[in-house]
């Protein structure tokens, strides 16, 4: 599964292993050997990190030569910059990316830095404290959730947990989900078609969203809900077809079909939930722990605002994935490797770790942070009792390697709408989207060897 050790990283071979998704905007790198950092303070030692503008401020930059010493220069990510900076011999030294999905796609490339003994090494990562989530960025060659770690989430949520706005369901007389016990994905939808509001043909008020992170990723964790995988034993195939995959396919159809959420028929002019939901324009919104950062800095919103589990298929798996574990990791021919893992021990487990954890964005990967998850106000302690009875729920839902998310999502995008607008049935989507995800698999495939 892996190119020939100590093949050049020419242009032509590096847009090959990334020709799955660079046209949605992700790349692999390509490698060299590792030292071990011993966790100590940097020396002025300059730092590149790849990343997107809302990954590290430029406080956080300032910050870290104060903490560390050492200097950080940030790179927009973008796959063509990226590809230049690797063809000339200059590649960053920490790069961005989502666990769910990037993941087992550039390790499978053998393009990623072995960081287990890094982990090893630290006394600020330790591996027994760190959260089960971090095992989205495990992958042992076939599975993901297993083997070398090559990254780690800066915090997370378990996506497929709902808000929903308690005023919203008062007003329309629907009961309020119970705290720990999930509903059904039925129920869910029934819900969000008594809460949704048109005026003169327009949606006032969207009964519910629930998107995920990314389509594709969606849907695997839907199927695996439902009891089934959405990926063949070997990830190289796909298949809409199974009874849970077509469960999970027909839900979602059915969901876009009723236009009581944002979808790719009825797209959110917003773009995402936050500003919607806070405007008390969306009664539930599938985003997760994560969106308490925003809803605490609401103090109208807050009190109102309500966590829920996951839900469930009727006969199906009480199961509740994270579909994103953004985080780094380190390309294998990074030049300082030390400075950059005394800047990743930083980022992920001393000051802004600790940060993160107190401002609601996201739950704490590291599980001695987790006494810092705002816990003030009654409703924060409402919530956070649902996401700490919610935590034993979680588990990997490993992602296919041969193809980036974002390349399943542009395939996806353009099959659905027809589905979704009733011009298409759900058995002849599922053909079609086994038809041309899995061409796009066989070409990873080939690629990865």
């Amino acid at each position: 599964m892996h190119p020939h050790a100590g093949a050049p990283l020419s242009r032509r071979r590096f847009l090959a292993l990334s020709a799955a998704g660079a046209a949605t905007g992700t790349a692999a790198l390509n490698g060299c050997a590792m030292r071990v950092s011993g966790g100590v303070s940097g020396g002025g030692e300059t730092v590149t990190l790849m990343v997107k503008p809302d990954d590290i401020s430029p406080e956080l930059v300032r910050q870290a030569q104060k903490d560390i010493g050492v200097k950080i220069v940030t790179v927009r990510y973008d796959i063509t910059k990226l590809i230049g900076m690797m063809t000339n011999g200059a590649p960053p030294d920490l790069v961005r990316g989502v666990g769910a999905t990037d993941a087992p796609y550039f390790a499978a490339r053998d393009v990623m830095e072995d960081l287990d003994p890094y982990f090893a090494g630290s006394s600020i990562l330790r591996v027994d404290d760190l959260d089960p989530v971090n095992d989205l960025w495990r992958f042992d060659g076939r599975t993901q959730g297993k083997g070398p770690r090559y990254g780690m989430a800066k915090d997370f949520s378990q996506d497929s947990m709902y808000w929903y706005n308690t005023a919203l369901f008062d007003k329309a007389g629907v009961d309020h989900p119970p705290e720990t016990e999930p509903v059904t994905f039925e129920e869910w939808l029934e819900n969000a078609e008594r809460l949704t509001r048109r005026k003169s043909g327009q949606t006032t008020v969207f009964g519910g969203s629930y998107n995920g992170v990314s389509t594709p990723n969606l849907l695997a964790s839907l199927t695996a809900a439902a009891g089934g995988s959405l990926f063949s034993d070997d990830f190289s195939r796909v298949d809409f077809t199974t009874p849970e995959a077509r469960k999970a396919l027909n839900w979602y159809i059915e969901y876009g079909r009723a236009r009581v959420g944002p979808s790719i028929i009825q797209p959110d002019p917003n773009t995402w939930d936050g500003p919607t939901f806070q405007a008390n324009r969306m009664a539930m919104s599938n985003s997760g722990y994560w969106l308490g950062g925003l809803i605490n800095a609401d103090k109208k919103l807050a009190p109102l605002a309500r966590l829920a589990p996951a839900p469930m298929f009727e006969g199906g798996q009480r199961i509740s994935p994270c579909q994103a574990g953004t985080g780094l990791w380190m390309p294998k021919k990074a030049k300082n490797k030390d400075a950059a893992w005394r800047v990743f021990e930083w980022f992920f487990g001393e000051g802004p770790a600790k940060a993160r954890a107190s401002s609601g964005w996201g739950i704490p990967t590291l599980k001695s942070l987790r006494p810092l998850m705002p816990a003030q106000e009654d409703y924060q302690k409402r919530v956070l009792k649902v996401q700490n009875a919610e935590l034993k729920h979680f588990s990997v839902i490993a992602y296919t390697p041969y193809a980036t998310a974002d390349s399943l999502y542009a395939l996806f995008n353009q099959e659905a709408p027809a589905a979704m607008n009733g011009r298409m049935s759900v058995d002849a989507l599922a053909g079609r989207l086994n038809s041309v995800m899995n061409e796009q698999l066989k070409r990873g495939k080939e690629q990865v060897g």
